[in-house]
């Protein structure tokens, strides 16, 4: 069978450990005869982690280039549509959509959590997109519904970070238990109050059961400040641990005890790696996350005003809270293969085409 050239698009080269997590699991999902060209924010540190060819996601000249010479355009996974933080992320995704649509090349949107879409205009671009795409699958059912009500045909399965491999890390793993992984970011609902809030019922939930704390900044540019503000006021028992491969990312929750999480595949790679969750929902990905596999939390505009009840909430999860079964993780991981095969089946008709 004849190569393929795919253009891989998505949030990729900015140093977030869920997005570079999702492309990890993009370049796993592709079938051999395909050939990856990542578009990257970081197209040089993409390569050289990667070992893929790579353009610069917002260099025009390189990005019409790679699409010129490509025969598809895989849109790999996450909330890239959606005009939460602006309206620039669906203009950018959404048009690149469209360009590829125009150059000819076959587009596949794969994993998509779409939303929120606030705006008349971001949901037009979304509609427009996904409606001429050869092929859609997404990750919730919120997504499913959607596109449903668009009339547009798309398989549905859990995110594909659920079975991307995970390399240990032996560092973590010698550190003994009870371990609590806390992984933060920056929002507008997160307040300074808030912050200190968590800050004091983690100093308390330390004292309480002599725990190791792991602070994980999933994107170093922007959650490094907030684990370093944390970790400053926790004993001596704490480490701020900044990982850039996504696998070790995932790995790190291996013996965890329990993951204190914002960050929705930080919350994905705890679960799958057999640990206790506890969620604090930000955005309605985390919110829909906490339903699917019945993960204890707050939403964070509700977070309780007592640093003490929000300590002793999670001192109790930790003592008699469950992890989700290693049944269930295998059911939901085998069920993300959906994408796998919606991918493998698409390529292999573009080809015939092709030939």
């Amino acid at each position: 069978m004849s190569e393929i050239q795919a253009v891989l698009c998505g949030y990729y080269g900015k140093g977030n450990g869920g997005d570079e997590a999702l492309l990890v699991s993009m370049l796993e999902m592709l079938p051999p005869q395909v050939k990856p060209l990542v578009l990257s924010a970081d197209p040089r540190g993409t390569s050289k982690s990667y070992g893929v060819r790579s353009a610069d996601r917002m260099n025009s000249g390189a990005v019409i280039r790679a699409l010129r010479e490509s025969q598809v355009l895989i849109l790999g996974g996450g909330s890239v549509l959606q005009d939460a933080t602006s309206l620039r992320n669906s203009i950018y995704y959404g048009g690149l959509l469209g360009l590829a649509q125009q150059f000819g090349l076959q587009t596949i949107a794969l994993a998509q959590g779409i939303g929120p879409l606030n705006q008349p205009l971001t949901r037009w671009i979304a509609k427009r997109a996904f409606g001429n795409c050869t092929a859609v699958s997404v990750r919730d059912s919120a997504s499913a519904a959607l596109l449903e009500g668009w009339g547009i045909p798309c398989a549905m399965a859990p995110d594909p970070v659920w079975r991307m491999a995970a390399t240990p890390v032996p560092a973590i793993a010698s550190i003994p238990s009870p371990k609590i992984a806390v992984t933060l970011r920056s929002h507008p609902n997160l307040t300074n109050q808030r912050l200190d809030l968590l800050t004091k019922a983690l100093v308390d939930l330390q004292a309480a059961t002599g725990s190791h704390v792991l602070l994980v900044p999933f994107q170093p540019t922007t959650d490094l400040n907030l684990a370093e503000q944390i970790q400053a006021e926790l004993t001596d028992n704490s480490q701020v641990v900044v990982l850039t491969d996504p696998q070790q990312l995932k790995g790190l929750f291996q013996g965890v005890d329990l993951a204190i999480g914002m960050r929705y595949h930080s919350l994905i790679m705890a679960a799958a790696e057999g640990c206790k969750c506890w969620a604090i929902g930000y955005d309605p990905k985390v919110s829909k996350l906490m339903t699917e596999i019945d993960i204890p939390g707050w939403e964070l505009a509700d977070l309780p005003t007592d640093a003490s009840a929000i300590a002793q909430a999670w001192q109790q999860h930790l003592k008699t809270g469950t992890a989700l079964s290693s049944a269930s993780v295998r059911t939901i991981s085998q069920q993300s293969l959906t994408h796998q095969h919606l991918l493998t089946a698409t390529i292999a008709k573009i080809a015939v085409v092709s030939n």
